[in-house]
């Protein structure tokens, strides 16, 4: 079985990229032998930003994401949001990929679960 869940939202401020890897990290533990993309567009591509620091007790999207792609998941950044937000690769975890839109629409017609966040 195949999903993708894309994220939208900045990494803090709202729950929202969270919880969506919370259900990545939860659909991995049932299914460890599933085909998992993580789709970052918009703010939720600061996601994947490398060296983050956020307050002691607070969720850490970067370690959640490097967990997904420890287990085999794919990690896909939209490069447009990139580059308006002004990322590089070098920007960014080791594992995860630029990618576009035109890979995005593939991997949701190739996808049997869709998620948005």
């Amino acid at each position: 079985m195949k999903t993708i869940i894309i994220l939208n939202d900045p990494p803090y401020g709202t729950e929202r990229s969270y919880n969506g890897l919370r259900l990545a990290k939860a659909l991995q533990k049932k299914d460890p032998n599933m085909s998992l993309v993580v789709f970052l567009m918009s703010d939720a591509v600061v996601c994947a930003r490398k060296n983050q620091k956020p307050p002691q007790g607070y969720y850490n999207l970067e370690l959640m994401l490097n967990a997904i792609l420890r287990h085999n998941g794919k990690v896909l950044l939209c490069g447009t949001c990139m580059e308006a937000r002004g990322l590089s690769e070098t920007d960014m975890i080791e594992g995860s990929s630029r990618s576009t839109m035109d890979e995005l629409s593939a991997q949701c017609i190739e996808a049997d679960r869709q998620f948005v966040f």
